[in-house]
């Protein structure tokens, strides 16, 4: 059964996020404000958490924040059509995905599927040749856990996906859509920029200096690799 957090302050977008989300290995919980949704996320196990942005008494950007101090659940951000500017403000605090106002049913259920896979992949198993090793990047798979040079590093479910599958592939050159259809299984519009926040995230975490990064290059007009300096 997995445990979904669905957060808004509009009653008719919980009522259909309810109905669309209705199956039987589901359980779904609400909230109405952010500050609801970060008690409930360090009351509950949580597999993924629906998040509005505007809401009262606190918003959804700094109910990320809060949520992303604690626990890596993965969290789809609520936006309402043409709001690029929250979608990437969503990202940038801590979003692994966003999906637009009003919704598709069948776009909603497949992020949902796939958040919810990949963040239980993440939660152990054993693969072959679990330790993979770049420079002074060291990812253990078994474990799910990143060091680099020695120092562990808090990635989200979906910065560590993007990661594995750079490691996995060093030097090979993967565009924003590429990466975003093995990441996301999806070939959504605006991969770009999602990917790109999710870069810069990694950049910020695995880089000494990210203006300069040693490991995670990009090929301009091409796309990102990974290579060991």
């Amino acid at each position: 059964m997995y445990n979904i957090l669905i957060c808004d302050d509009e009653k008719d977008i919980v009522s259909a996020l309810q109905i669309y989300l209705t199956a039987d290995n589901y359980q779904l919980y609400t909230a109405s404000n952010g500050a609801e949704a970060v008690r409930l996320a360090d009351e509950l196990e949580l597999h993924l958490i629906l998040m509005d942005i505007m809401m009262p008494v606190m918003d959804g950007i700094a109910a990320m924040r809060k949520i992303r101090e604690k626990h890596n659940t993965p969290i789809i951000l609520l936006t309402a059509k043409g709001e690029d500017i929250d979608k990437i403000m969503g990202l940038n605090h801590g979003a692994d995905d966003y999906v637009t106002k009003p919704f598709n049913p069948v776009e909603l259920q497949a992020r949902v599927k796939s958040q919810l896979r990949r963040f239980m992949q993440l939660g152990g198993g054993s693969v072959k040749n679990s330790q993979i090793g770049i420079g002074g990047i060291l990812l253990d798979d078994k474990d799910k856990s990143v060091t680099v040079d020695g120092e562990p590093v808090s990635l989200t479910p979906t910065e560590y996906e993007i990661l594995l599958l750079l490691m996995r592939n060093p030097g090979q050159v993967f565009s924003p859509k590429a990466i975003y259809r093995k990441i996301w299984q999806d070939n959504g519009y605006g991969s770009e920029n999602t990917v790109a926040v999710h870069i810069r995230h990694l950049r910020e975490k695995l880089e000494i200096d990210p203006a300069e990064p040693r490991y995670l290059k990009v090929v301009w007009g091409q796309g990102y690799k990974l290579v060991e300096q």
